[in-house]
């Protein structure tokens, strides 16, 4: 059930706001990780994979969001910058494996410290209950719409 339009004139729907969350969100993020030289999509990536170790670029392009394509050249492009490495999966040839080196763990402290900057600015207004409720909440959100 959509919620109370507090605005008269602009949409309040849960959905829009997510979006617009989304919208203002990304752009906040990169303005913060260019001068570091990351894409949004890169920090993303680079957070994958030290949350995950390492991944196939189909698992990569499954968790940051993009295509296969798209995922390889962010691989050549991050790899070059010698944040990823990149070796053959010993229990399947054909696989390869992507994982962060310690150049890219560098750059995610760098980083984090940034998107820290971002998140506080954003959830300035929410006592650590809230932003934890709401933690859990996204969460959710993401895994019923994931499994349906």
């Amino acid at each position: 059930m959509p919620l109370k339009n507090d605005t008269p004139g602009r949409p309040s729907g849960l959905a829009y706001l997510v979006g617009r969350l989304d919208h203002v969100l990304s752009r906040r993020l990169r303005e913060s990780l260019a001068p570091l030289g990351l894409t949004v999509t890169q920090y993303t990536a680079l957070s994958v994979f030290r949350a995950q170790g390492s991944l196939s670029n189909a698992q990569l392009a499954e968790r940051t969001m993009v295509s296969p394509q798209s995922a390889n050249e962010m691989v050549k492009a991050m790899e070059a910058q010698g944040w990823i490495e990149r070796r053959p999966d010993p229990s399947h040839g054909r696989i390869i494996q992507i994982s962060l080196t310690i150049a890219g763990h560098a750059v995610m402290e760098r980083c984090d410290a940034e998107v820290v900057k971002v998140e506080a600015l954003m959830f300035a207004g929410l006592s650590d209950g809230e932003r934890a409720a709401l933690h859990g909440a996204l969460r959710g959100a993401v895994r019923a719409l994931s499994e349906g």
